[in-house]
């Protein structure tokens, strides 16, 4: 047998099982239906289109209801304002519910009512406001005219000379895609991977190794299993990014262009075929060194923490920072690619030869990976009992 029929071998055996595999397709079928609710739920909320607070005056104070709309919508917040014909109604507003607050008295200074506590949001723009009903009374109080001084400071601007480097206009959408694509990949590399370690240490507790590695070599076992599992891994990869594309694109919460989102799609398939071959050839690696379920976590923890490191700083660095020059660094590094590296991408602005030479570095260090797993594999494979030092997997005969 040559080969490759022998990993094509082991890897349709591997696709055959895995996907005839009852907890894969529940799996799978969960997150599809986990990933529609989220987009549902992101319609829902961001469907709304209503106003943030509702601000109920009295016609005494009918003078700043225009202020405060427009002040407000300068601190990000809408705010609806309705008339009431007196202040007992405007009461009985704020206590079913209606008016989260009530102007009373008068426009000489901002009298606010709330049946409880003040939101914090509007109580900025209420100070806001009164800062501004302040300077128009010292103004009359020095016979000048309001508007006038309201539409000079409007006109007011400040001369801004080009800057030194362009910037990068983050969209929004781009930046919850980046964070959706690192966290799909982290978490297919953590579930898949694991899956290669522990199906590595099953056939070696079973004895089946003994019977495949007479026939085949301890590689084409290796790499067979990685290419099936990783296969099976991609058709899930592709099913969520499909369907949570088309949910995106058909209940209108992506606006971003057709051709962004599909690129991120395939950005994640390229960073999750790269990003498992890397990591999975290692599991199936440590996965030998043990002969016991119980042991491989343990094991493969050293490998999990690099990629739990990478997803950690994308969460946590990214959304906030994305132009972050040490995030920026460690997506070029192999071991932290697979996780930082697609989601930068999703979000856009990564210069073409940081995204080339992030590939290249691990395509470089794939096939170093393939040798040192396939000796550690080989020499740790068919020894059962205790745990196989790593240093005696890759220096034994």
């Amino acid at each position: 047998m040559s080969p490759a029929s022998a990993v094509g071998l082991v890897a349709s055996r591997e696709i055959s099982t895995r996907l005839k595999s009852k907890a894969y397709r529940i799996t799978t079928l969960v997150m599809l239906i986990l990933v529609v609710a989220v987009v549902a739920v992101f319609k829902l909320i961001g469907g709304g289109g209503g106003a943030d607070v509702t601000v109920g005056y009295l016609p005494s104070a009918a003078p700043l209801a225009a202020p405060l709309t427009a002040t407000a919508k300068t601190l990000d917040e809408e705010v609806a304002t309705q008339q009431v014909p007196d202040r007992a109604a405007g009461e009985a507003k704020l206590r079913d519910g209606s008016f989260d607050a009530l102007l009373v008295q008068d426009a000489q200074r901002v009298h606010v009512q709330v049946n409880k506590t003040l939101d914090a949001k509007l109580k900025n723009a209420l100070t806001v406001l009164a800062g501004q009903v302040a300077l128009d009374q010292q103004i009359i109080g020095l016979h000048g005219d309001p508007a006038q001084v309201r539409q000079a400071m409007a006109s007011a601007s400040v001369d801004e000379l080009p800057p030194l480097e362009k910037p990068y206009d983050y969209d929004s959408q781009q930046l919850v895609l980046g964070i959706v694509a690192g966290i799909l990949i982290y978490l297919s590399l953590m579930l898949n991977g694991q899956i290669v370690a522990q199906g590595v240490v099953e056939e070696k507790t079973s004895r089946v190794v003994e019977l495949l590695l007479s026939t085949i070599k301890p590689w084409q076992l290796m790499t067979g299993k990685v290419l099936g599992i990783g296969t099976v891994g991609l058709l899930q990869m592709l099913a969520i990014g499909v369907v949570g594309l088309a949910a995106g694109l058909g209940f209108g919460v992506l606006t971003i262009s057709l051709s962004a989102a599909v690129g991120t799609v395939v950005w994640l398939i390229v960073w999750y075929l790269l990003g498992f071959f890397m990591y999975s050839i290692v599991f199936a690696a440590l996965g030998a060194l043990v002969s016991r379920q119980e042991d491989v976590g343990g094991t493969t923890m050293p490998a999990l923490m690099l990629v739990i490191a990478g997803y950690v700083v994308g969460i946590s660095v990214l959304p906030s920072d994305p132009s972050n020059s040490f995030a920026e660094v460690l997506s070029v590094i192999p071991v932290f690619a697979p996780t930082l590296m697609p989601m930068r991408l999703a979000m856009g602005g990564v210069p073409v030869w940081e995204a080339v030479v992030s590939v290249g570095l691990v395509v470089l260090l794939i096939p170093v990976l393939i040798w040192l797993a396939a000796r550690i594999y080989r020499n740790a494979v068919m020894r059962t009992g205790a745990k196989v030092k790593l240093r005696d997997a890759l220096r034994a005969a």
